[in-house]
């Protein structure tokens, strides 16, 4: 895995090892933090997103149990009151610089990669997950009277079908719109760039034309159109395939209009006119991967689980918790593991307190044969009501009297 750390058993000190916390070591950052270093917290809450750890008592507690995690982080004791602290007053810029630093390292992995078949290529989707908080802890994060929440603007670059991970993400209110980040997040690429319907407005599409940014995005009706050439739709699915202007001053772009399995329709706008109309509606499908991803984050890192009630704390676990999301791809990457994400993330968790060796034979482990081979066609045999026994109550039996 990592020639770095041979004499590193434990696979969570493994993992940790490939942080690049080179910018940590300076003794003037950690200035009358002498327990509780900067990279010592960073490791300890990027352990505690690998291991889904619940709660400062509960890091405690994994810490007390495992003397060489303790000596891997770089602390003797720590008390939860004491990180509680020191991620809130963590500069986010610090986590963040750590952050591009580990996505550069997978880039690097990921540099042969050549994302999605029929060539569709590598993209880049942007949108945006909201994380719920408890209004009466969290008021400044109030979005209306009944809703408190943050953002976490993501961009998720799809490197191949099994491989995708979040390149740039951007924290903020609930109340900042999407259209509000595009201009951060939306930056000049080789990718693919994939977008819903927040995203585009007449300014939008011609900062992204003059930036050369491609793009396949979903569009309102709002968003009114001259259609300049009809095309042929070659997919059943495509109602309409046209070049098309929203606006005098930039080139004419592409109009493809489709319909799903459920008759919904759907408006998309694209630079694209060299792929066909079903690679374009393919495309914009992909963008369901980052609704995937959100998704995976929130369950398996535990994101909504927020460990801070104030605006940095919660910044820092974002970052953070895609740290940890990072790192577990690396390690998936270097292994050449053909398992699905979710399915190297639990093995990773089940083995993090094991040794590396017995973590890489697991991931070798070959599936025994389920099958038994042909089966009899199995014969219908009549219906048999199992008994309840004698301690469980039915309405069956009862003598039946009216309620007075």
């Amino acid at each position: 895995m990592n020639k770095k750390s041979i004499g590193r058993e434990m696979l969570i000190c493994q993992c940790l090892s490939l942080l690049p916390t080179e910018d940590f070591d300076c003794r003037l950052m950690d200035y009358r933090n002498y327990k509780l270093s900067t990279k010592s917290l960073i490791k300890t809450f990027v352990s505690a997103q690998l291991d889904q750890w619940s709660s400062y008592s509960h890091m405690e507690e994994k810490l007390q149990a495992y003397p060489k995690l303790r000596e891997e982080i770089g602390i003797k004791e720590i008390s939860g009151s004491q990180l509680s602290r020191r991620i809130n007053d963590l500069p986010t810029e610090l986590v963040q610089k750590l952050f591009i630093k580990v996505v550069e390292n997978l880039s690097e992995l990921t540099k042969g990669l050549k994302g999605l078949p029929n060539g569709l290529g590598r993209l880049r989707i942007v949108d945006s997950t909201e994380i719920r908080l408890p209004q009466n802890l969290c008021d400044w994060a109030n979005i209306s009277k009944k809703q408190t929440g943050v953002k976490m603007h993501t961009r998720l670059t799809v490197a191949s079908p099994d491989v995708v991970f979040p390149d740039k993400i951007v924290p903020s209110s609930g109340r900042l719109s999407d259209f509000e980040s595009s201009d951060v997040m939306i930056e000049k690429s080789d990718s693919i760039y994939i977008m819903d319907r927040g995203y585009p407005s007449r300014e939008n599409l011609q900062s992204w034309q003059e930036k050369d940014v491609s793009f396949v995005v979903r569009i309102s009706k709002s968003l009114r159109l001259g259609i300049l050439e009809e095309f042929t739709p070659t997919h059943p699915s495509v109602v309409r395939d046209a070049k098309v202007s929203y606006t005098v001053s930039q080139p004419p772009v592409r109009y493809v209009e489709f319909i799903d399995e459920k008759q919904r329709t759907y408006r998309i706008l694209t630079d694209r006119f060299d792929l066909t109309d079903q690679q374009i509606m393919e495309l914009y499908r992909a963008r369901w991967m980052i609704e995937l991803f959100f998704k995976w984050i929130k369950q398996h890192l535990r994101l909504t689980k927020i460990w801070s009630n104030k605006p940095q704390g919660i910044w820092n676990q974002m970052f953070l918790a895609l740290i940890a999301y990072v790192l577990s791809l690396i390690i998936k990457l270097q292994t050449h593991s053909k398992k699905s994400p979710w399915e190297f993330f639990r093995l990773l968790q089940t083995y993090l307190f094991k040794t590396v060796s017995s973590f890489e034979k697991a991931l070798n482990i070959k599936k025994k044969r389920t099958s038994k081979g042909r089966q009899k066609v199995p014969i219908s045999k009549n219906k048999v009501t199992p008994e309840l026994g004698n301690v469980a109550m039915d309405k069956k039996g009862i003598k039946k009297r009216k309620r007075r």
